[in-house]
């Protein structure tokens, strides 16, 4: 593809920058994405889809195809102290689609949306090609320099390379703060049945579990900072502590602090997302706790937010640059709903619980009323499952390939 031919070069091929390619392609516009790996597969990216993607998906006619895919379903949210549960969120009765988290790997669902957008003629991924930073002419972003040298131009250019986007070096950042990082990591599981995300909490520990159908995939949160001085002391010490909050994990595979992944978290936001040119949406605009497992989510209503704004326009030749600033008033209140959320329970929930060591944990009381009222935990699995102000697809269709 000639690069004076290109409407839109993404700058990332995650979640955010796979879907606004697709959807930018689809309404008939020339697209380029730059991905800086030679493939999809990171260990522990987040594989959560929630029913707002899905919906998404329908919209598109492409869901049927998507859960043809090897996944699992979640529909309910558990909480575990002492041996006890409580039931704090249902997405079975959610009003839409597909009521459920489908579990799938990160790397699966970026290769389905990646074979859904080369259907479109002026989609074009282009994979172990890092981007090294912007063309600027006449004050404006026109493209951006690989890091070969060379020099790509388009009439707009979005930022969806996440929390380390380039684009942060120039748009201003609001960092919120964060107390705890995470520790991922996968053990095997008996019954091969549940559909549930638990939250293990006790012994002045939190672990949360995913339901893989034959494995859990596990997040250990921990006091930010704290990995290197807790893995030092070897695996066994960090076996004591999880047995200590959930005692029936086999942890036969955790062998070693080697099969431990960090993640840093981080909750912070940028207060302006854009520049002449340039447009940063998802983890580069907004990083998010893995409270919830709504980055994705929240990244992919971006993509689809920023489309029906800027698609259409773009694919007519229009000068999109008064339309950039759209795109963040549209996304702005739930980034902010939805941040306030994860701070209040990392906040309030999760950090005193780590921080007051081998005290005994109460389960919070709003737990215990969405334990006893059955409907009030269809207001978590809604927040959860679709979250504020969910995008439907209204940028227009261009004919797909013969």
């Amino acid at each position: 593809m000639p690069a004076e031919n290109l409407d839109l070069i993404i700058v990332g091929g995650g979640p955010a920058g796979i879907m606004a390619g697709l959807l930018f392609a689809r309404a008939g516009c020339t697209v380029q994405v730059f991905e800086k790996h030679a493939d999809f597969l990171r260990d522990f990216r987040g594989d959560t889809v929630h029913p707002s993607t899905m919906e998404i998906l329908a919209e598109l006619g492409m869901l049927d195809r998507f859960l043809q895919r090897p996944h699992n379903q979640i529909q309910r949210a558990d909480l575990r102290i002492a041996g006890r549960e409580w039931q704090i969120a249902d997405l079975s009765g959610l009003p839409t689609v597909a009521p459920f988290i489908a579990m799938m790997p990160q790397w699966d669902f970026l290769d389905f949306l990646r074979e859904e957008a080369e259907a479109y003629p002026g989609f074009r991924l282009a994979m172990s090609t890092p981007v090294a930073g912007f063309v600027e002419e006449q004050g404006r972003v026109a493209g951006v320099r690989l890091k070969d040298g060379r020099a790509m131009r388009s009439r707009l250019t979005i930022a969806a390379d996440g929390r380390s986007s380039i684009a942060r070096d120039r748009l201003p950042l609001d960092a919120l703060g964060t107390p705890i990082d995470v520790l991922w990591f996968s053990v095997d599981k008996e019954k091969q049945a549940e559909g549930a995300l638990r939250f293990s909490l006790g012994g002045g520990a939190i672990v949360v579990l995913m339901d893989r159908g034959t494995y859990w995939q596990c997040a250990f949160v921990i006091p930010k900072g704290r990995a290197e001085e807790l893995m030092a002391h070897g695996i066994e010490p960090i076996h004591d502590t999880l047995r200590s909050v959930a005692p029936d994990l086999d942890l036969s595979r955790l062998r070693d602090t080697s099969d431990l992944k960090l993640l840093s978290v981080t909750i912070d936001r940028l207060t302006q997302w854009s520049s002449p040119g340039l447009l940063a949406i998802g983890d580069s605009a907004h990083a998010m706790s893995p409270i919830g497992g709504v980055g994705i989510n929240l990244a992919v209503q971006d993509a689809v937010a920023a489309a029906n704004i800027l698609a259409a326009p773009l694919a007519r030749g229009e000068d999109v640059g008064g339309l950039l600033s759209k795109v963040q008033e549209r996304r702005m209140l739930p980034t902010r709903v939805i941040q306030r959320v994860q701070k209040f329970i990392q906040d309030r929930i999760i950090w005193p619980v780590l921080s007051n060591g081998d005290q005994p944990v109460r389960p919070p009381i709003i737990a215990r009323l969405f334990d006893r009222f059955a409907p009030l935990r269809s207001i978590p699995g809604r927040l959860m499952g679709v979250g504020i102000r969910r995008e439907r697809v209204r940028s227009p269709a261009a004919p797909i390939r013969p």
